[in-house]
C-alpha cells in the first residue's frame, strides 16, 4: 500500500475487484467487498488487480 493513511484509519481492506478502503472501524463483508458498518468513515485507496483471495485481505492498522 503506497497511499499515505489517514490517522483515523484503523482497518485495511481489500475488494474482489482489487479496490482497498481505509476503514475508521471493522467493516462488515459482503458478497464480494467490505463496507462499512453504519458508524465511522472510510476512504477509497489505490487499486490492484483483482484478488480472488479478498476475504484474507482484511487487516487491523497497528500503528501508523
Amino acid at each position: 500500500m503506497n497511499t499515505p493513511l489517514p490517522s483515523w484509519v484503523q482497518w485495511l481492506a481489500q475488494d474482489a475487484d482489487g479496490q482497498w478502503w481505509g476503514y475508521e472501524h471493522e467493516p462488515n463483508e459482503g458478497d464480494v467487498s467490505w463496507y462499512e458498518n453504519e458508524v465511522g468513515r472510510s476512504i477509497r485507496l489505490n487499486a490492484e488487480g483483482a484478488n480472488p483471495l479478498w476475504r484474507q485481505a482484511l487487516q487491523k492498522v497497528e500503528e501508523h
